[in-house]
């Protein structure tokens, strides 16, 4: 006869507790950019993707110093100390290389002792995909409290001459800390409803290790206006809510069209006419995975969210990756 094996105690469902975000201190604007001779204006621009400026990081300052920054902001934010973290998980598609990890390297750097540590590559989809994973891990009773991160430094990856790139992308990072609920508390974060298209692969590519990425901006624009809003939905759906119950939609700040062509979406389809859009794009540029938790803890900052408003989140990016979940907010 084969030994019963005994499986961990699963939990009623996981929330976020403690939000934090870095991004670096030079910013450049629209003017800095046109200066260094791309054939571009601030109205274009602006026109275009709605960007009005964006954050840089140092040359010395790299994914994972903004990854800890953010990670032991969300630690004190959520009331915690390193040894109450279970698990790394960390979104991020710049490393300058993939070994070692950047999880591995943020974890021992906050103190967070022995805990696995692993990074998530699903671009602009990646933190979706981290608190997904993260909850499930805590649902299942494999760790009690999770730290997820979304860290990028597209700095290093852009062309700085190549106008379909520069004026998009940026640095920074933003983080999550996860726990369990409480006995007879409802979850606090919902279903994931996530997916990739992969036939459409060579609309973001970085070729190899020597190359800039690239990407066929006017077909992704084309993607994500139309395929992106039902993934929403679904997520919806699948936490048994409406468009009606969301008080704050926050998708992948990829371009501010994209942004509110989601929201109109919502909006037909029942949503309140008070329904708060990130518009974080607008004065952080596009920061990959890191751009969900970066638009959620500056909303925070500025009062335009409360603790218990409900979340809709929304990543999408290369791959095409994407993936959505409805959460309450700390």
């Amino acid at each position: 006869m084969s030994p019963r094996l005994r499986q961990l105690v699963p939990t009623a469902g996981a929330r976020i507790l403690g939000l934090g975000s870095k991004q670096p201190e030079q910013i450049v604007t629209n003017a800095d950019i046109a200066a260094r001779g791309v054939q571009t204006t601030d109205e274009w621009i602006r026109t275009r993707v709605g960007i009005v400026e964006r954050r840089l990081a140092r040359n010395d300052e790299s994914v994972v110093d903004m990854a800890v920054d953010a990670g032991a902001k969300a630690l004190a934010d959520a009331g915690l100390g390193p040894a109450d973290i279970d698990a790394v998980l960390i979104a991020t598609c710049t490393m300058p290389s993939h070994i070692p990890n950047a999880a591995a390297q943020t974890a021992d750097r906050i103190g967070i002792p022995g805990a696995p540590a692993f990074d998530i590559n699903a671009a602009c989809a990646g933190f979706c995909y981290g608190l997904s994973i993260g909850s499930d891990m805590i649902r299942a009773g494999s760790a009690r409290h999770v730290l997820v991160i979304g860290a990028e430094k597209l700095s290093d990856w852009v062309d700085p001459m190549d106008r379909s790139t520069c004026i998009i992308f940026a640095d920074g990072a933003g983080a999550a800390v996860l726990g369990p609920v409480e006995l007879g508390e409802r979850p606090g974060i919902g279903p994931v409803a996530a997916g990739s298209a992969g036939e459409l692969v060579d609309t973001i590519v970085v070729a190899d290790r020597n190359s800039f990425i690239r990407q066929e901006g006017q077909e992704v624009y084309r993607w994500a206006i139309t395929e992106i809003a039902p993934v929403a939905l679904r997520a919806l759906a699948l936490a048994g809510l409406t468009p009606a119950d969301v008080d704050v939609l926050v998708s992948h700040q990829a371009n501010l069209r994209i942004v509110e062509s989601i929201a109109k979406r919502l909006w037909a389809g029942g949503a309140r006419e008070d329904m708060v859009v990130a518009d974080d794009i607008v004065r952080s540029g596009n920061t990959s995975s890191a751009s969900i938790p970066l638009a959620l803890d500056h909303m925070r900052a500025e009062g335009r969210v409360r603790s218990g408003d409900l979340a809709l989140l929304v990543g999408f990016g290369a791959g095409l990756s994407y993936a959505s979940q409805a959460v309450i907010l700390p």
